[in-house]
């Protein structure tokens, strides 16, 4: 058995989990790494208000993404989507809210956006093609048909 530390990550490909073969888990990935990245830059004023929060939500997209496929049924992995795009539309507003008070650069702002689009699109199409997947009564239990 091979060990692995945080200095040497694990080969892609091997011993992969449910969610990491999602389209919309991958999206949601990249744009954790990429709010990360631009909130690195905001002011200390941030690092406890919005820089926190955006991290936050992006974080929890990918984080309900990947607890939602390693539920046994349709139902709770939909919730888990829907749970997604929650944070997904916060982060919509925050990203608004820090280019309109001067906090993120305009051109910032348009890079990370198409990433949170991108991300929320693959999230919903995911959705639509588990909620074909459900039964009519399955359909008729869920909150989030």
């Amino acid at each position: 058995m091979t060990k692995h530390s945080a200095a040497s990550p694990k080969p892609r490909g091997t011993d992969s989990k449910p969610h990491e073969r999602l389209k919309a888990w991958s999206a949601c990935h990249e744009l954790v790494l990429a709010v990360y990245r631009e909130t690195a830059g905001w002011p200390d004023s941030e690092t406890h208000g919005l820089a926190a929060q955006a991290r936050a939500v992006a974080f929890s997209a990918a984080l309900n993404l990947a607890e939602g496929s390693a539920k046994p049924g349709i139902r709770e992995f939909r919730h888990g989507l829907g749970v997604a795009l929650g944070s997904l539309g916060e982060l919509a507003c925050i990203l608004v809210i820090a280019r309109d008070i001067g906090v993120m650069e305009g051109s910032a702002f348009g890079e990370v956006e198409v990433l949170r689009d991108h991300a929320s699109r693959l999230t919903k199409g995911l959705d639509r093609a588990l909620q074909r997947r459900m039964t009519p009564r399955e359909l008729a239990a869920s909150a989030y048909s």
